[in-house]
């Protein structure tokens, strides 16, 4: 199975790629869409829904995992990180994607037993499963390989797997 793992934004989203199977998870690639700040937001929307068409073009995901978003203080940023959120969804929902959503506690639970673990946690251990030698960077890159490692042990137990 492969999971396309999305860390919602709308000035950077990153994205991972893993491969599920029996015997573990193998990382295929990850990064990040990058948006121009001089862009109007309805433009930056548009490259955010082109770019997630070109991923799952590109990478065949059978499913696709959406960190939800999280509510802090600057409600402008969050309003707009909402609205990319719905781009992400739509582009997976027209090119049939079933999608699943975890909170950012579901993600740290999943990844650290802990839902109250800070960054570096989650980082060390998205580098420790996937066994790579340096945490992927950007930071967005490292969190939706984070969504991804969290969504295939969740679908691992729902499956029984």
């Amino acid at each position: 199975m492969r999971i396309l793992g999305i860390d919602p934004g709308y000035g950077l989203i990153g994205y991972g790629v893993l491969e599920k199977n029996n015997v573990g998870i193998k990382m295929i690639d990850f990064g990040a869409i990058t948006t121009p700040k001089d862009k109007k937001l309805s433009e930056r929307l548009k490259i955010i829904f082109d770019c997630m068409k070109i991923l799952i073009d590109k990478y065949k995901p059978d499913e696709m995992a959406v960190e939800q978003l999280y509510f802090g203080r600057n409600v402008t940023t969050a309003i707009g990180v909402a609205e990319a959120r719905g781009v992400i969804l739509l582009s997976a929902e027209e090119m049939k994607i079933p999608v699943y959503e975890y909170t950012p506690q579901q993600i740290k639970i999943a990844l650290t037993g802990m839902g109250k673990a800070d960054k570096s946690q989650v980082q060390f251990m998205v580098k420790t499963i996937i066994g790579l030698e340096k945490t992927p960077r950007p930071d967005d890159a490292a969190d939706a390989l984070a969504v991804a490692i969290c969504h295939s042990q969740t679908n691992q137990a729902m499956r029984g797997l």
